[in-house]
């Protein structure tokens, strides 16, 4: 009977993109009944249901890529190979990181198992690495007949998110996954070749440069190009003196002062300058003589993308891209966030902005702004943004 009743069991696999987002999604689905299994990447087992029957979890993670490309070793000699060669030699899958033995373990944790449910973030990358953890471990799966394997999709690691995902699980994307195969080999092909040939071109060119190796990327040279100008605009800007008259009027019957904004704005010239100011000085008063009125219709803001949030993040708060990405991703393993890699602007279909301006309600600083929203009922058009918080408190 103790063997019948394990055979009714289904045993499922889940495997997130990273072991943070593992523990979010078993403490999630397994409501605090989850027990945690030391293996070379921690495992997550709880019971539930799945499908319609009683099911066994096992919830684990990759540490990004399983697999990475490149040559074959006859083409890594630099003197032997012309860089011109590459673009048509042979490329061999291989280990990302060996060291991690993450294809061991996919194997170990999938084998008996029947069915694989996929966490793999929602982007391109997500789905490539979707159909790496699918090449590691369908020949391991036990054969049932109908579907095995499962796409969650979800932006935000939050309880309700990720319960939302479990309800409506659908199938990994496999033309991404082949668009992210294809800009891998490219990266690869070009990086290396323009990589040699530059490197040896540049040899003994210039005594002060270091090139024993002068990389190249399809991202970071363009990168580098855009540094470069900015650097030599700043290196030959030639700063100029400029003056400039600002009266100052005041109300008879009091209030705040008000400076005045001279229409022609500056001049270089000092005497110039001079003389307008001893044309206004002596005078004390001035008279309103119209006044314009119009209306300024601004649009609401539109939705932080990665781009956009980065910016900001500039801008506002004085951050650099890479720290603004560490934090960002922290937050959205802790459920602070959504997915920060995104390219769109617009919140997905059925989105639910009131739940989500709901839970800032009680905060500290921005709090009394949202139950106002709230109680105005314009939660609807009050913000349309793809980084939304997922949870509404103050950190």
């Amino acid at each position: 009977e103790h063997w019948w009743a394990l055979a009714m069991v289904a045993q499922v696999l889940m495997v997130a993109e990273k072991p943070s987002i593992a523990q979010s999604i078993a403490k999630a689905l397994g409501n605090g009944r989850e027990e945690k299994r030391r293996a070379k990447i921690d495992c997550y087992e709880f019971d539930g249901t799945f499908r319609g029957q009683p099911a066994r979890f096992r919830v684990t993670a990759v540490i990004g890529h399983v697999f990475s490309i490149d040559f074959e070793s006859q083409f890594n000699n630099w003197g032997a190979v012309d860089p011109v060669d590459l673009f048509n030699a042979p490329v061999r899958r291989c280990e990302a990181n060996p060291k991690a033995r993450v294809v061991e373990h996919l194997k170990s944790e999938a084998r008996g198992c029947e069915y694989l449910v996929l966490w793999l973030d929602c982007d391109r990358e997500g789905e490539n690495i979707c159909f790496e953890v699918i090449d590691v471990t369908k020949k391991v799966l036990a054969k049932r007949g109908g579907r095995q394997i499962y796409r969650a999709k979800f932006s935000a690691v939050g309880r309700a998110d990720i319960l939302r995902a479990m309800s409506a699980l659908d199938e990994p994307n496999q033309n991404e996954a082949l668009s992210v195969d294809a800009r891998q080999e490219l990266d690869l092909r070009v990086g290396c070749a323009f990589t040699r040939f530059q490197t040896r071109y540049f040899q003994d060119k210039y005594g002060n440069l270091d090139s024993s190796l002068i990389s190249y990327g399809p991202c970071q040279i363009p990168t580098l190009g855009f540094v470069v100008d900015r650097h030599d605009k700043i290196q030959h800007f030639t700063p100029e003196t400029f003056w400039t008259v600002v009266p100052t009027v005041a109300p008879q019957n009091g209030g705040a002062a008000l400076p005045l904004l001279w229409a022609r704005g500056r001049v270089f010239d000092r005497e110039i300058a001079t003389m307008f100011l001893e044309t206004v000085a002596p005078h004390k008063a001035a008279v309103v003589k119209s006044v314009v009125k119009k209306t300024d219709k601004r649009t609401r803001p539109q939705g932080l993308n990665t781009v956009e949030m980065l910016k900001i993040a500039s801008k506002r708060l004085g951050m650099g891209p890479h720290h603004a990405m560490q934090v960002a991703e922290r937050l959205y393993i802790q459920g602070f966030l959504s997915y920060p890699r995104t390219e769109s602007t617009a919140y997905p279909q059925g989105f639910d902005v009131g739940n989500a301006l709901r839970q800032h309600a009680r905060n500290p600083y921005w709090g009394d702004y949202v139950s106002g929203l709230l109680r105005e009922g314009t939660v609807a058009t009050a913000v349309h943004a793809a980084l939304p918080t997922a949870r509404g408190r103050a950190r």
